[in-house]
């Protein structure tokens, strides 16, 4: 049921509470920092992280709400029942929330299918910033995380996505059913109570114990909890040899943490009895289903006949697994541990394959080449290589690389989807499904009189989902003074509220034409911007592959009260020395592949 409270757009849902109250209340705000809070008794959520309505709003938006709605639930649970000693161990809240969430939707709407598509998103996005030597452990000593700004920075991909992945690991090796049994024991015995992470392994050690295993769960989880990163398992199929060694993308880089003990020795059983795929001694596939925190790269000739097993019948593999082969030889090939060429290879079975996961996580990787290349010669061939390609498997995605790629047919579509819309009396033509990218497109081809259209929609729509669409489409204009002008706006709370000002300078800073105007903007408007820009940082600083780029970014560094943003800018420096090194290296080889495919 819905009740209006003060401001015609804040409604409170009334769910049968879990706990000890008969109701949890779930209320949409017109203004809020996080995208939603799990306050005991009261849920709050930003109004487009809670409202939903048939016709507007879109798939994506649906799915969107109801993983935020299980990740607020499960906190009912998993941070206010029992609730973490001290911040070190926050992801006990969020790892578990994010954990959970995943069985709550594909329980109450399987067809969504977000399970398996969540936990590579969750893998690929911990995976990318546990490779820095600028990462943190999931559970630093409590000592580090005493100030406030130690502790805002604690609320990132390592809380949530690892926290989610080493869980899901930790099920995997004990068992679903008695990692269950030890999460209801720890839930029933500290109920009320607060918690460190030794209590939880207690608890599933009880339950493994009871039920005849032999696992000793604290020695097995603390590398993964206790030090930085992971380690990727080299299989060498000439001679039966695994190794492992710590992922970094630099190897030189020079950590801010001690590295103690970083081969994850008590893991290596984990790794080395782990379940393979095989075929008749011809090749080998680790970690199926990508349930262990770990890369897996191979010897060549076991990477050759993968990625021919791949072109001749993809469908040998699951489906996880195809996607998280792109994935690894993306990654290895970032951190130099295989050709790039290799990891381009791995995308050409893509005309054969029909399930989104592998196409997913193939335009995520692909999206660091085009922040690399997008300002020099080797972006020509990449777009007409990816036109070429065809990902004209699923409508949305279709549209957007082909849209972004500037294909012709598809910016004359959008273009024409668009004017129907500015024409039409106010009655939106546009499916819901369809209107985030179509908007970007329509008004990265258009000029003045389109921007203004959504502007002016943006102001008067009541529609939460469709404002949130709207303004990310406003940052897609190539006009560098209709971006200029939309940055000065986000300094008026009268028309972009503050919540927003980081989101909308990121969403320009992503754009090509706007990433140097969003740098400048931040460094001129710091005291403002930095008031809620915890992820201000990683956007404008997203293309930053030159010395003059580095020595910016270390000025920044020396000259700013930097706040909580301080580590957010160690990993930008880190990045930026990453970047500087790839481009130099992988330059010309990325060019001739992409030249060499376009001619094919």
């Amino acid at each position: 049921t819905t009740n209006n409270i003060t401001h015609p757009s804040t409604l409170v849902f009334h769910f049968k509470g879990p706990i000890s109250c008969s109701f949890s209340d779930q209320i949409a705000l017109p203004d809020l920092a996080a995208a939603a809070m799990e306050n005991w008794g009261l849920v709050t959520y930003y109004e487009g992280s809670l409202l939903y309505e048939e016709g507007v709003s879109s798939v994506l938006n649906k799915e969107q709400i109801a993983t935020t709605i299980a990740h607020e639930l499960a906190h009912q649970w998993f941070g206010n029942l029992v609730t973490m000693k001290w911040w070190n161990d926050v992801w006990l809240n969020e790892g578990f929330a994010t954990y959970m969430s995943l069985f709550a939707v594909d329980n109450v709407e399987p067809t969504f299918q977000l399970k398996e598509l969540n936990i590579l998103a969750n893998l690929h996005t911990a995976f990318e910033m546990d490779a820095l030597a600028s990462s943190h452990p999931l559970s630093p000593p409590q000592e580090e995380v005493q100030k406030t700004s130690s502790i805002i920075q604690m609320f990132n991909s390592i809380t949530y996505c690892k926290g989610a992945a080493v869980l899901r690991m930790l099920a995997d090796i004990v068992g679903e059913r008695v990692f269950i049994e030890g999460v209801k024991t720890y839930l029933s015995d500290f109920s009320y109570k607060n918690t460190d992470q030794n209590d939880l392994w207690r608890s599933i050690q009880k339950a493994e114990d009871k039920n005849g295993g032999h696992t000793q769960v604290a020695r097995f989880m603390e590398p993964w909890t206790k030090q930085i990163g992971y380690p990727v398992i080299t299989i060498n199929t000439t001679n039966g040899e695994v190794n492992q060694k710590h992922f970094l993308f630099n190897d030189s880089a020079e950590s801010r943490h001690v590295l103690n003990g970083r081969c994850f020795s008590e893991n290596r059983v984990y790794v080395e009895s782990h379940e393979f795929l095989s075929k008749n001694g011809e090749w080998i596939l680790a970690n199926i289903n990508c349930t262990g925190y770990y890369r897996v790269n191979y010897n060549p000739e076991n990477w050759d006949r993968l990625l021919t097993q791949l072109e001749i019948d993809p469908h040998r593999f699951p489906p996880m697994n195809r996607g998280q082969l792109i994935d690894n030889a993306f990654f290895m090939a970032r951190a130099k541990l295989v050709e790039v060429t290799l990891a381009l290879n791995s995308t050409r079975f893509l005309r054969k394959e029909l399930d989104f996961l592998p196409w997913q996580l193939t335009v995520r990787n692909l999206e660091y080449f085009v922040v690399m290349f997008d300002r020099s010669e080797v972006y020509g061939p990449m777009q007409a290589c990816v036109i070429k390609t065809s990902f004209f498997c699923f409508q949305m995605l279709a549209i957007e690389v082909a849209c972004s790629n500037e294909l012709p047919e598809c910016l004359e579509m959008a273009t024409k989807m668009f004017a129907d819309w500015m024409n039409s009396n106010n009655t939106n033509p546009i499916h819901p499904n369809l209107r985030s990218v179509i908007y970007c497109q329509a008004v990265a081809a258009g000029g003045k009189k389109e921007w203004d259209f959504a502007w002016a929609r943006y102001q008067s729509s009541s529609d939460t989902s469709e404002k949130e669409q709207l303004r990310v489409a406003l940052s897609c204009t190539k006009k560098t003074w209709l971006l200029n002008r939309y940055l000065e706006y986000t300094l008026d709370p009268d028309k972009i509220r503050l919540m927003d000002v980081d989101s909308t300078i990121s969403d320009i800073a992503w754009n090509p034409a706007g990433h140097a105007l969003a740098w400048n903007f931040i460094r001129a408007h710091w005291d403002y911007v930095s008031q809620d820009g915890d992820m201000l940082i990683n956007a404008v600083t997203s293309r930053f592959s030159t010395q003059f780029e580095l020595d910016e970014l270390e000025r920044f560094k020396a000259e700013y009260d930097l706040g909580p943003a301080a580590n957010e800018v160690y990993q930008a420096i880190e990045q930026t020395h990453v970047n500087i090194q790839w481009v130099r290296e992988n330059k010309d080889a990325i060019l001739e592949w992409f030249e060499r495919e376009t001619a094919e």
